[in-house]
């Protein structure tokens, strides 16, 4: 089977992981291959902020988890040390769908080199605030940027889980 397509049909969302950090140039190449999503006029509207300072981890999970609303102590990036958070250009029309797609090619690309990762949502949430904005603006980033996602990336604690089976009734030919 074409490598690729064993890594779409194999990769699932993990969670819970080993505090242990992936070395910096794995977290590269996963990095590489999200700004290598297909994207909108190839606009290229969608950036990457990898978070590995564990502070600053832990600071953005327990804002996570407030917006969530769940329980104190509640993890939302399930232990995993590294989060690689997407935002688009908030003013490109594709920018909800480019975001997207680096994101899965982040989670591929993870898979391929043997870590787990998992998208947690709400990243929308935590670039509208202030807080937030002025991280980026500390980082550096101008403009205005839309949260997609977070990449939770780390090696998996135990199994990978299965896939379940696919339902059927989904694929349509028109011929």
């Amino acid at each position: 089977m074409n490598e690729i397509i064993k890594a779409m049909e194999e990769r699932r969302s993990v969670r819970k992981f080993k505090p242990a950090m992936p070395a910096k140039a794995d977290i590269g190449q996963i990095i590489e291959a999200g700004l290598y999503a297909a994207n909108g006029r190839g606009k290229q509207c969608a950036i990457v902020i990898a978070v590995t300072d564990k502070k600053l981890r832990d600071k953005i999970a327990e804002d996570n988890r407030k917006i969530g609303g769940w329980a104190e102590g509640f993890d939302p990036f399930y232990g995993a040390p590294v989060i690689l958070i997407v935002l688009a250009d908030r003013n490109w029309p594709t920018a909800v769908h480019d975001g997207s797609l680096v994101m899965g090619n982040l989670m591929l690309a993870a898979h391929s080199l043997g870590l787990g990762s998992i998208w947690i949502h709400r990243a929308r949430e935590e670039f509208e605030t202030d807080e937030y904005k002025q991280l980026l603006t500390d980082l550096g980033i101008e403009g205005e940027w839309l949260g997609i996602g977070h990449c939770a990336v780390g090696y998996a604690e135990g199994e990978i889980p299965k896939p379940a089976p696919r339902r059927d009734g989904r694929v349509f030919w028109v011929e």
